[in-house]
C-alpha cells in the first residue's frame, strides 16, 4: 500500500473546501462535502473540464476524511506510469480519490484493478470518489462491468467560474492581502496568463510577494517585468 504521508506534505494548504468557489456548483459542493464526512454516503463521480476544480475538490475531500479519522488516499491517475499497480495498492483505504479517470481507458490491467477495487471497497464499507472530463458512458472503458459499477455512482457536471466570477474571486483574494488590482490590470491578466482559477491564484502569492519586497504596486508595467523574469514565463 502506499505509504500514509503526513498531511501537509501531500496537498497544497489551499486545497481545501473554504478555498473552493463554488459559483453555481454549490450543490455538488454540497454533496462531496457530505460523502468526506458522512461513511455510507453516496459514491460521487464528477465530470468537468479542465480547471472546473475537480482535483481541488477531491483533495479538499482527502483532507476532510483525514481529518475525520478515515485513511485516506488521492491518485492522480494521468500522472502515475503504472496505474494498475496504483489502483490496487492503495485498496483496503477507507476513504478513495481517484482523478483523471480517463487516463485508464483502454488500459485491460487498470481497468480491471479499479473494478477490483470498487467491489473490495463496497464490501469493506468505504467510499470512492471519481473524477474525469467526461460522464462514464463516454469514458471509452472497455470493460463493461466497469461502466455499470461508474454508471451507478451519483454523478454530477461540474462547471468552471466563468470570467466575471474568477474576476471577483482574485479582486476579493488581492483585497485580502491588501492589494488593489484595477480593472486595466485584471484585464492586462486575463489576456495574456492562464485563467485557471488556481493558477491565477498561485501568480497571485507570488506577485503579493514581489510587490512586498521591491515596494511597489501591482501595475501592467509591474507585471510585464516579473512575468518576463519569471523561470519558464
Amino acid at each position: 500500500m502506499i505509504p500514509q504521508l503526513p498531511l501537509a506534505l501531500r496537498w497544497p494548504r489551499r486545497q481545501r473546501f473554504e478555498h473552493f468557489h463554488p459559483g453555481s456548483n454549490a450543490a455538488t459542493v454540497a454533496a462531496v462535502e457530505q460523502l468526506a464526512h458522512a461513511p455510507g454516503t453516496p459514491w460521487l463521480y464528477l465530470a468537468g473540464v479542465s480547471g472546473s476544480g475537480k482535483s481541488h475538490l477531491l483533495m479538499a475531500a482527502c483532507q476532510a476524511a483525514f481529518a475525520g479519522g478515515r485513511t485516506v488516499q488521492y491518485l492522480p491517475l494521468a500522472s502515475l506510469r503504472d496505474r494498475a499497480v496504483a489502483i490496487r495498492g492503495v485498496a483496503g483505504s477507507e476513504f478513495l480519490a481517484l482523478d483523471d479517470l480517463g487516463s485508464i481507458a483502454g488500459d485491460r490491467e487498470a481497468e480491471h484493478a479499479l473494478f477490483d477495487v470498487y467491489n473490495q471497497t463496497k464490501a469493506e464499507g468505504g467510499a470512492l470518489l471519481f473524477a474525469a472530463e467526461v460522464l462514464p458512458v463516454q469514458l471509452g472503458l472497455g470493460l463493461p462491468d466497469l461502466r455499470s459499477r461508474l454508471g451507478a455512482c451519483q454523478q454530477a457536471l461540474l462547471k468552471p467560474l466563468d470570467d466575471a466570477e474568477r474576476r471577483a474571486v482574485l479582486r476579493q483574494q488581492a483585497a485580502n492581502r491588501g492589494i488593489g488590482l484595477d480593472d486595466t490590470v485584471l484585464d492586462w491578466l486575463f489576456n495574456r496568463y492562464a485563467r485557471d482559477l488556481g493558477a491565477l491564484l498561485d501568480l497571485l502569492d507570488r506577485l503579493d510577494q514581489a510587490s512586498l519586497a521591491a515596494k511597489r504596486r501591482i501595475t501592467v508595467p509591474f507585471l510585464r517585468e516579473f512575468l518576463r523574469e519569471e523561470p519558464g514565463a
